[in-house]
């Protein structure tokens, strides 16, 4: 017996639809969609953000040193005159040394990042910016449901009514506040 419906579509028609559907609902908090697309949505869903509440805090701060280019007040790279084997002379960017505090994941939570990457897809703002969503994932979702003290249930479906072209049932899957 099958695990999962079959959504009248083939196994990678339907991993590309509902990796698509999780990621519009992580990103939106709220799609509209047929109720048995918004069931097997929701099984994936749930599962991401009790996986992400999970591994939270499994990460340690590092301190890492970062040679880059110097900058002045403008923002613009800081260069010099160099002079070359041969006489010519040309521009060099002027590197600095900087020790920056950064999160390093532990194992467990390195590979929650890679299970959450590899059920949903890269997905940009409006001003073509990546948005990090296995990030807003331990951040924000996971934040909001360990305060509300929630153990599953991060999602609900919500019967809209028939579609008016082919009588299929649809549902607002939505994520709880």
């Amino acid at each position: 017996m099958a695990k999962n419906r079959k959504l009248g579509k083939t196994t990678a028609q339907r991993q590309a639809m509902l990796k698509t559907q999780v990621t519009d609902l992580l990103v939106n908090e709220k799609i509209e969609t047929t109720l048995a697309r918004a069931k097997e949505t929701q099984a994936i869903a749930n599962k991401l953000i009790a996986l992400a509440i999970k591994e939270k805090d499994n990460y340690e701060e590092v301190e890492k040193k970062i040679v880059r280019a110097k900058r002045d007040a403008n923002g613009n790279k800081v260069t010099e005159v160099a002079k070359s084997k041969n006489g010519n002379e040309y521009l060099k960017v002027v590197k600095e040394e900087v020790t920056e505090k950064r999160q390093k994941d532990m194992p467990s939570r390195l590979n929650a990042r890679r299970k959450i990457m590899n059920c949903v897809s890269k997905v940009k703002d409006e001003d073509g910016k990546n948005i990090d969503i296995p990030a807003k994932l331990f951040g924000e979702l996971a934040e909001r449901y360990t305060t509300a003290g929630k153990v599953g249930g991060y999602t609900r479906i919500l019967k809209v009514g028939p579609r008016k072209g082919d009588g299929a049932e649809m549902a607002i899957l939505e994520l709880l506040k």
